[in-house]
């Protein structure tokens, strides 16, 4: 009788041994590193484990490089049209073939399938840095952290409908080309006396000074470390600083009847543009100009310390001391 007890235990044994298939109760993905089949629209995101997947589909431009505001992520419903989350295990090993390509080979195959059919998708955004930091004390923007959370998502499973309060998906992030202000000619900077307007540019960039402080331009050499000051956005008209970026070359500095415009020319278009943030006296965003003079030829080199430049929620901060460039008036 013993023997036919064991020839059974045996037999049950063989019978219970893993045959490829993936059997789950749970999915764990939080040691997982997320990717997306095309960065440049981030419409498929994923997590891969050996025979697993977790899938999250939106359509193109949903994930925003721009921070979030705090405790106000971007958030969309989960519809299983637009917005799709899937959870996949496998008979076999999964690759990223398998979730991207245009022709998925033939296996591993799909043995188990979860479908969200509602919920929300909750993506909290914040900018990367570059690290170490520039020694000049200029930061750059690297890339976008977006982490990934689902709220109240319902799962369809096999085994009838599961809803997660709280399942996060992680971390994603994009990679954006950082910008970083600088120009080789401080020479080429320009004044527009009418308009007040301090600029420089290169090839597709310029930084620009409106409504400059009447204080800061004037005919008289200053003492020796004793430059004339001001602050960034003074009382909200004065003192606007701009940085543009633009979608083709600008003219060179000498031409005024380009830049000594009020209105910003519509050719070359702009692409971005990054405002200064209001300075604080002595602290931060401050303007300095030191004058000299040379028979009545006045150069007046305009410096930026502790300048922080903002679009939308993302900021970045100039050279802690930034020459804009040296402008050049001329007395009789």
């Amino acid at each position: 009788m013993k023997k036919y007890a064991s020839l059974l235990l045996f037999a049950l044994l063989l019978n219970g041994c893993d045959d490829g298939d993936l059997t789950v109760d749970t999915i764990d993905f939080d040691e997982v590193a997320s990717a997306s089949c095309d960065p440049l629209t981030n419409t498929l995101i994923y997590k891969l484990k050996p025979q697993e997947s977790l899938l999250l589909n939106m359509p193109e431009g949903k994930i925003l490089d721009e921070p979030s505001t705090v405790d106000a992520p971007l958030t969309y419903d989960i519809d299983n049209i637009n917005y799709r989350v899937f959870y996949r295990a496998y008979d076999g090993t999964v690759a990223k073939e398998n979730i991207c390509g245009s022709i998925p080979p033939k296996t591993p195959n799909v043995t188990e399938e979860w479908i969200a059919t509602a919920g929300k998708i909750e993506i909290a955004t914040n900018a990367i840095y570059k690290d170490p930091a520039p020694t000049d004390g200029h930061t750059e923007i690297v890339g976008y952290n977006h982490n990934i959370v689902f709220r109240n998502i319902t799962f369809l499973k096999p085994a009838g409908p599961q809803v997660e309060a709280e399942y996060v998906f992680g971390d994603y992030q994009t990679v954006v080309t950082p910008v970083v202000v600088t120009f080789l000619e401080p020479e080429n900077a320009k004044y527009c006396d009418v308009l007040r307007k301090v600029y420089n540019n290169n090839t597709a960039n310029s930084l620009v000074i409106e409504n400059l402080d009447k204080s800061l331009i004037v005919n008289e050499a200053t003492p020796v470390g004793k430059p004339r000051t001001s602050v960034v956005n003074l009382n909200g008209n004065t003192n606007n600083l701009f940085y543009r970026t633009y979608n083709g070359n600008l003219p060179a500095p000498t031409n005024i009847n380009y830049y000594c415009l009020e209105n910003t020319p519509s050719s070359p278009t702009v692409k971005d543009t990054w405002v200064g943030e209001a300075g604080v006296a002595n602290v931060s965003g401050i303007i300095e100009v030191t004058t000299t003079n040379s028979l009545n030829v006045f150069k007046h080199q305009v410096v930026l310390k502790n300048v922080t430049l903002k679009k939308g929620n993302s900021s970045f901060k100039l050279a802690s001391n930034f020459v804009l460039g040296t402008v050049t008036t001329i007395t009789q």
